[in-house]
């Protein structure tokens, strides 16, 4: 009894230590968003503008940012290899001049405080065809330095800024296929990510379409990355545990990397997911198998390792979405049909993640089986379901 009892012992202590590591790993409080980006032709190039915000919601921590690049990557369908893009970053900080130079200096974001930074970002081609023609999409990747009392870490963010948006499908264009107990109608949309709001998209693109008793649909991979819930392994640090534990997964899945393990960890915490691993592997042998996915939450299901979705976002770890039913709920209200987030692959799976209340989950799971929306470079993560 006394050795059980000093096993038990050892194993908190061990999880307690395990936790601490955890929490106090390094972090800084400071967040980065990108919003007004606009769209302008100026002779031959096309001028992108747009803000960067840094804000620190820490009460009494003052982070530095000693560096920070803006890199943008072209999205398009021709060949783009001709065109030049310059960028000029302007730091616009309220408690220091602006320097002409276009010269970051390096900056204190005091607690409560924020600061913003306007980005210029110029794209010339040579090629008869127009550059907005020929480019469909920017990835604006923000490098950037935090330099604290945790340390120094490099961070990453990028979003998509759209330059060229699809036409709204009008009713008479609208060509459902036949499924099994109603029509279905994939809808494509721009590129999204986080300068788009869910409701506003899906108003936007099927708004006219919709109909009493029409379900429509929406991908839990869309719906993250409009969320912002992506981030470049670049930034993730794998603990021990995720470097371990990540070898006993299945090689395609999202858990068998140290970095998408490590996303994981840093959702649901280290502890859940070494006693998820520790039933999960008792049980499998006894034939019980899934109690891993089971334990460790729904986040274990639905993170999406580099690769596992459209580019740009084949270079991120996307998570699942956050808060689906609430979403499908104020969808449904502000669209007047029920709303679903889905997960749906070619090989004939369907997960209804969240969905409205008195959505028909049946007659999803018949008319999502074939996969109407694709899973190439289709853009089409919008399918709206009329019952026959």
């Amino acid at each position: 009894m006394d050795g059980l009892l000093l096993i038990l012992l050892l194993l908190g202590l061990a999880i307690a230590w395990i936790e601490a590591r955890h929490r106090l790993r390094p972090a800084s409080p400071l967040v980065l968003r990108q919003s007004d980006w606009s769209i302008n032709q100026r002779g031959a190039s096309l001028v992108m503008e747009g803000w960067l915000e840094i804000s620190n919601p820490h009460a009494r921590m003052e982070v530095m940012v000693p560096e920070l690049e803006v890199h943008p990557t072209l999205i398009g369908s021709a060949d783009l290899r001709d065109i030049v893009t310059s960028t000029r970053i302007t730091p616009q900080h309220p408690d220091e001049d602006t320097r002409a130079d276009g010269y970051w200096p390096a900056y204190i974001v005091k607690g409560h405080k924020s600061t913003k930074v306007h980005v210029a970002i110029t794209l010339t081609g040579d090629a008869p065809a127009p550059v907005g023609k020929r480019v469909d999409t920017v990835w604006v990747d923000v490098k950037w330095v935090n330099y604290g009392p945790f340390g120094r870490l490099n961070r990453r963010q990028g979003v998509v800024v759209p330059l060229r948006r699809p036409a709204v499908m009008a009713a008479a264009q609208a060509a459902f296929r036949s499924g099994e107990g109603c029509s279905v109608l994939p809808l494509k949309t721009h590129l999204l990510g986080p300068l788009d709001d869910s409701i506003e998209v899906l108003r936007h693109y099927a708004g006219e379409l919709l109909q009493k008793g029409d379900i429509l649909t929406i991908g839990e991979t869309p719906v993250a990355v409009i969320q912002g819930r992506y981030a470049h392994p670049s930034t993730i640090s794998p603990g021990w545990l995720a470097r371990l534990l990540c070898r006993v997964f299945h090689p395609t899945s999202s858990l068998a990397t140290a970095c998408g393990l490590q996303t994981l960890i840093d959702q649901v915490g280290p502890t859940r997911v070494l006693l998820a691993w520790l039933v999960g592997s008792l049980l499998k042998p006894l034939g019980q198998r899934g109690w891993f996915y089971r334990l460790a939450g729904e986040q274990a299901r639905l993170i999406d390792d580099i690769t596992g979705t459209t580019p740009p976002y084949d270079q991120t770890i996307v998570l699942g979405p956050q808060d689906p039913e609430r979403l499908c709920d104020e969808a449904a209200a502000a669209l007047g049909v029920s709303v679903a987030i889905v997960d749906v692959n070619d090989l004939g799976r369907v997960k209804v993640l969240a969905s409205s209340r008195g959505c028909d989950e049946e007659l999803l799971h018949l008319a999502l089986k074939p996969n109407p929306a694709g899973n190439a470079n289709e853009r089409t993560p919008l399918v709206l379901v009329r019952p026959a």
